[in-house]
């Protein structure tokens, strides 16, 4: 099972300019009920939807209009962040405090026994905690 962190499922947004076919082949050739999302990828969606609607309200438009059809397509396949997340997230601000964000989805990964698919490999090498970068997916 997998939790994809924010630049994976903005990645495969279709429309999106200079796609990587890597990323689209790896989502492609995993089973979608594998796919989950974190209920902080879903904040960080929202927060884009909301700066965009700022700057541009059309462009703002077709964003949470993308958001809302990725949420109905994960509709079952959200983690969220409880207090048992909490546990598992706090340990990984110590001894060296990481990104709220990151932690989070880190920690709802590993309560569940995920792996979190990121680029950003680096945020998310913590204790215990598989990652997968489909940046580098070679079909």
């Amino acid at each position: 099972m997998y939790v994809l962190d924010t630049n994976v499922i903005s990645e495969l947004r279709s429309g999106k300019a200079q796609q990587s076919k890597a990323v689209r082949e790896w989502a492609a050739a995993q089973p979608g009920n594998e796919l989950y999302l974190s209920a902080i990828t879903v904040m960080e969606m929202q927060i884009g939807a909301q700066l965009m609607e700022r700057r541009d309200a059309a462009q703002g438009r077709i964003l949470r209009s993308w958001n809302e059809k990725v949420f109905a397509e994960f509709e079952g396949r959200v983690l969220s962040f409880s207090e048992q997340t909490a546990m598992f997230c706090a340990p990984l601000h110590v001894p060296h405090k990481k990104s709220f964000r990151d932690s989070m989805i880190a920690a709802a990964a590993l309560e569940h026994r995920f792996t979190v698919v990121t680029r950003n490999v680096g945020d998310f090498k913590m204790a215990g905690l598989k990652v997968a970068n489909p940046w580098e997916h070679t079909a």
